[in-house]
């Protein structure tokens, strides 16, 4: 039986943060979705869509591919966001965004994401959002907690910018707080928090921490077959400017990659991620 941890309850907003004290409305969102495999093909069984987030289910011919949506065009101080996806027995899906996800400037509240993934007996999710760009003192708790069974197949990949680039903005500080749990038939197989707090452009010029990148991203890929993909994955970075390290072990295999460039970050991650989950990427990450 799969273990069913449910969410944390999620900090509800400050009072008395700016705006000479009053309680500011923030934008809430929530998406669910429920995938079966019918015949061989993968189907979207239920979806569930609040406040300002959607989920629209594109053509695709290489499977059942989901986009989400934040329609409040970006998340500022305060804001609560909140993903929900259960792939049943052998279905498979694919989630992506339409482009980068922007977290503006908090003048003291946290924003906060939680991503909660259950993958049952021979299913497959493939969690690829595109990048998150931290605007400077910004603030962002996420949260990403899954479930699997001992055959299921997670591909997770988040990366983070910090500053626009071409605009040649410097995130000075901020708070990014980055917490992955992952669970295999019940036990605890996976577990990291990145947290960056206070000067934020500082610690990344550490040599021992980032030598300065301002791109950063972490691909988990949890999967019976998950140490034979190693050298595809390592080949496949390794031809892109980026630095990158690649490991694999018990049924798992971890890439970290720096760049000083969001768009070469984002060149490997399109020569890797394929590598992976055995098929293109989804069309909206070639726009």
């Amino acid at each position: 039986m799969l273990h069913r941890e449910p969410p944390p309850p999620l900090t509800p907003p400050r009072k008395g943060e700016g705006n000479g004290g009053a309680r500011r409305q923030r934008a809430e969102g929530r998406i669910a979705v429920e995938v079966v495999a019918l015949g061989g093909i993968s189907r979207v069984a239920r979806v569930a869509e609040s406040g300002s987030s959607r989920l629209r289910l594109p053509r695709s011919e290489h499977g059942l591919d989901g986009v989400m949506l934040n329609i409040a065009g970006g998340i500022a101080c305060g804001d609560r966001m909140s993903v929900e996806v259960s792939a049943r027995p052998g279905a498979r899906l694919t989630l992506s965004t339409p482009g980068a996800e922007r977290i503006y400037r908090s003048d003291g509240a946290d924003a906060e994401i939680f991503t909660r993934l259950v993958a049952e007996k021979g299913a497959s999710i493939a969690w690829l959002p595109q990048e998150t760009i931290l605007f400077d003192r910004a603030r962002l708790k996420r949260r990403l907690d899954a479930d699997l069974a001992p055959d299921a197949t997670l591909t997770a990949f988040e990366a983070i910018g910090f500053g626009r680039q071409a605009r040649g903005e410097t995130v000075l500080a901020g708070l990014i707080e980055d917490r992955w749990r992952v669970r295999r038939d019940g036990k605890l197989v996976f577990a990291e928090t990145l947290r960056l707090d206070g000067a934020i452009h500082d610690t990344l010029g550490k040599r021992t921490v980032a030598n300065g990148a301002t791109s950063l991203a972490t691909l988990l890929h949890v999967a019976p077959d998950a140490e034979a993909k190693l050298e595809a994955v390592r080949e496949a970075l390794a031809s892109h400017d980026v630095e990158a390290g690649v490991t694999a072990w018990n049924g798992m295999l971890v890439a970290r990659i720096l760049s000083v460039s969001a768009e070469r970050l984002r060149d490997a991650a399109r020569a890797a991620l394929p590598t992976l989950i055995g098929r293109p990427l989804p069309r909206v990450w070639s726009c």
